[in-house]
């Protein structure tokens, strides 16, 4: 496979990027040098910078991310799906969901009951709008063989349909279900993580946040990844011109928190409970891991949490990846993608207490 078959197949923003290109505005844009001089793909490793050269080549191909265009997105990122493996096993099960809300469904990877093995309640990207749980489970089947653990993905409702309250909830949900059938999904209730990438980095640190306040579950440790914490990004807070121009744009960060917040972003009357970078409080949480690329979007913020998170007297690890984007980690064949999985690897075995 090509360095930029392997780039584009995985779900999420980073496959977005194979679908739609980019355009003026475009989530997958990759943006004419920036105005102070820099240009953007002078500062990408030259590993993944094939793939760069090809979204800026198909920029203007595709319409930008709007209302008018996500139901095409939606269709385009569903096609995308690489099979599940042979040899693990995997279920899609409905579950109940919070009062008053729909039932919820969810991939359970890897469950073997009679074992007292580690737990993953993941997310998956998408910005909050797109993406499904099911995309992903080929890669979670890898990830739950090389943990020997089990993972369950939840298909949480996307935005604008549902806002962050809707999310929230069905997330919790499947971490509670999980908890209480740990004896049947082969899980050592006591060793139970919450992870994501992008949007899915951002609903687990708001499930780790719930879990905290609600006291029902403990949760072991989150795997962030490139997490999208905080509305302000691109809003209210702008970064440098070359932070943020491949794969997931500020424009496709307005637009995605709009849908999830139900209002505009960056404004002063944003709920804390929608935005891991607002909650005033971040005592009490699990152990982090945070990693994230020099030329990814949410760089600012992802360094942000990571210094309230070791202020407020939580372990959390922080790993910012020289000339990198949004995504680069699913580009397999590149060195600093390597390092940076294994690192994620290490991270949950030394978390579940398995190295």
């Amino acid at each position: 496979m090509s360095n930029r078959r392997e780039f584009l197949k995985i779900g999420g923003a980073t496959a977005l990027a194979s679908s739609l290109g980019g355009g003026a505005g475009g989530i997958a844009r990759a943006a004419a040098p920036a105005a102070a001089g820099v240009d953007p793909l002078t500062l990408v490793d030259p590993e993944l910078r094939p793939a760069a050269l090809a979204m800026r080549a198909s920029a203007g191909q595709f319409p930008p991310l709007s209302a008018q265009t996500l139901a095409a997105i939606r269709t385009r990122i569903g096609a995308m799906t690489t099979p599940p493996l042979d040899g693990i096993g995997w279920t899609e099960r409905l579950i109940a969901g919070a009062r008053g809300a729909p039932d919820v469904k969810i991939y359970v990877i890897n469950a073997r009951s009679g074992t007292a093995r580690p737990g993953i309640v993941y997310m998956h990207g998408g910005g909050f709008v797109f993406g499904d749980a099911g995309s992903p489970v080929h890669d979670l089947q890898i990830l739950s063989a090389a943990l020997d653990c089990c993972i369950v993905s939840v298909d949480y409702r996307l935005a604008p349909e549902t806002t962050y309250a809707g999310s929230v909830e069905d997330n919790y949900a499947a971490l509670l279900w999980t908890a209480k059938h740990a004896a049947e999904l082969g899980i050592d209730p006591r060793r139970i993580a919450v992870m994501g990438e992008s949007a899915g980095g951002g609903h687990a640190a708001l499930l780790a946040i719930a879990a905290r306040d609600r006291g029902e579950v403990p949760v072991l440790f989150q795997m962030l990844i490139y997490p999208m914490l905080d509305d302000r990004t691109g809003s209210s807070r702008p970064l440098p011109q070359f932070i943020g121009t491949f794969v997931w744009t500020a424009d496709a960060n307005r637009f995605g928190w709009r849908s999830f917040l139900g209002r505009e972003p960056g404004g002063r009357d944003v709920p804390a409970a929608a935005v891991p970078a607002r909650n005033p409080d971040l005592r009490g949480l699990p152990p982090a891991f945070i990693g994230v690329g020099t030329l990814d979007l949410f760089v600012d913020e992802d360094m942000e949490y990571a210094r309230r998170l070791i202020e407020a007297a939580v372990p959390a690890e922080l790993q910012v990846v020289p000339g990198v984007y949004h995504g680069f980690d699913h580009n397999l064949t590149a060195s600093v993608s390597q390092r940076f999985n294994l690192a994620k690897l290490d991270a949950l075995r030394r978390a579940f207490g398995t190295v």
